[in-house]
């Protein structure tokens, strides 16, 4: 709205320039004003928006042997769901089964200043 208002005010001021010249520097004036408020508040909003990046945590899946109870933690890989068997145990040579699939989110500390 106060851009558009600025363009509005600078088309008028360019176009009353020659006829009445002290309306027109005013006019002008506030157009440009209204312009360049609109500009810092662009670049202000992207430097917020620049600090407030979202780190997305991994996702860890949990397989266990029904037989011996080995545990093993991976990374997520597609097509992972839990009670789903996969590669054969270590040390029994049993199939694995997963067992849980879970994001691992570590509490930050707080900022005294959030933005």
């Amino acid at each position: 709205m106060v851009l558009f208002l600025s363009l509005v005010a600078l088309a008028y001021g360019a176009s009353i320039l020659e006829t009445q010249p002290e309306i027109a520097y005013f006019v002008l004036l506030f157009g440009f004003l209204g312009a360049a408020v609109v500009l810092y508040t662009l670049i202000q909003m992207k430097r917020r928006l620049s600090r407030l990046k979202i780190v997305i945590p991994p996702v860890t899946t949990t397989i266990e042997c029904r037989k011996c109870g080995f545990k093993n933690v991976r990374e997520f890989q597609p097509g992972d769901y839990i009670f789903k068997e996969v590669e054969p145990c270590q040390k029994c040579n049993d199939k694995m089964l997963i067992t849980a699939i879970y994001r691992e989110i570590k509490e930050k500390e707080k900022d005294r200043f959030p933005f």
